[in-house]
């Protein structure tokens, strides 16, 4: 099967990204979390998202690069396998410009050219060893975990979770979807992650999922699935040109494929990573350069102590282990 990468960047130094920015919200502002300027803010690294694919996973049959027009001027725009991709090419020209990344997420069906099959990465999740096409999916399906976790937290992205099981529980029974394919939640392999499975078998109720911050396997049917159901309600989304409490995220797309039961089991973390670079730098340096994981993310933060330092280090780490340019580069 053919299989597809998504990956959505940014470039905040450009002047007419400053200027649209600016006319639709004022300035930067890092005490406001969905305007900060870690939301958006680049170090250069994205040639080694571009030197992992080729490195270790050269099986992928076309990377489609999304963005607001922007492209960064080592990227070899000829390259077969890319695909240049602008919001407005597949966002509704009423919401654009948009500098929520749910909104930009909650389209991707609308990529022209997108396969059936495809990996959806944000710029900060890095290929760091080999990957095989059945890391993702296999016998058509996606691989994923099917294991409940506590919300319990009061941040934006909690209750944004939130909202996306309100949708679930109204248009899932989780009794009849336990029934179809038990063993789809109790897989041995989710280990001590499963166990709020077995706990809450008797709840007649969707409790969120956990939800490993990695790349993460999509089916394109399930997004035109939940478009069909769930229209009006992602339509009202789509008017939050920032990030909002009231926003549905692309965990309501992935919840929903496994409430589909379209998944294979298998759990993610174990060759996957996330690393909030506010407490864990030193952690995400290391298993960058020992290639410790299949998969990282190297997750951005306004309170990083020694924020260049810590920058350079990781860069550092990554030309240890891919210091070659790649075809996708100039």
């Amino acid at each position: 099967m053919d299989i597809d990468l998504v990956v959505t960047w940014v470039d905040m130094d450009d002047p007419e990204w400053k200027k649209e920015f600016s006319r639709f919200s004022g300035e930067i502002d890092n005490s406001v979390n969905e305007r900060s300027e870690a939301r958006f803010r680049d170090y250069g690294f994205l040639k080694y998202w571009f030197r992992g694919v080729a490195a270790f996973a050269p099986w992928v049959n076309k990377v489609h690069f999304v963005t607001s027009g922007q492209k960064p001027d080592w990227l070899n725009t000829n390259h077969p396998k890319l695909n240049l991709v602008s919001h407005s090419d597949y966002i509704p020209e009423q919401y654009l410009p948009v500098f929520n990344s749910n909104l930009i997420e909650i389209y991707l069906h609308k990529i022209p050219s997108l396969s059936e099959h495809f990996v959806y990465f944000n710029d900060d999740f890095y290929i760091i060893n080999q990957l095989s096409p059945e890391r993702f999916f296999e016998d058509g399906l996606p691989k994923d975990i099917a294991a409940f976790r506590k919300n319990t937290g009061f941040s934006q992205f909690e209750k944004m979770l939130k909202n996306n099981i309100r949708l679930i529980n109204k248009h899932f029974d989780k009794r009849e979807v336990f029934k179809k394919d038990a063993w789809k939640w109790y897989h041995p392999s989710y280990g001590s992650r499963g166990r709020l499975n077995h706990w809450l078998r008797f709840y007649n109720k969707f409790i969120t999922l956990r939800t490993p911050h990695n790349a993460q396997p999509f089916l394109k049917s399930t997004f035109e699935e939940v478009w069909e159901s769930c229209g009006e309600e992602l339509k009202q989304m789509s008017q939050h040109r920032f990030r909002s409490n009231a926003d549905y995220t692309p965990e309501l797309f992935r919840t929903w494929q496994i409430c589909q039961s379209n998944f294979l089991p298998y759990n993610t973390y174990q060759d996957t990573k996330m690393f909030p670079l506010m407490l864990r730098s030193k952690g995400a340096i290391k298993a960058v350069r020992e290639q410790s994981h299949a998969l990282v993310c190297l997750n951005d933060s306004i309170h990083i102590r020694n924020y260049h330092q810590t920058m350079e280090s990781l860069k550092a780490s990554f030309e240890s282990i891919l210091p070659n340019k790649s075809a996708f580069e100039k």
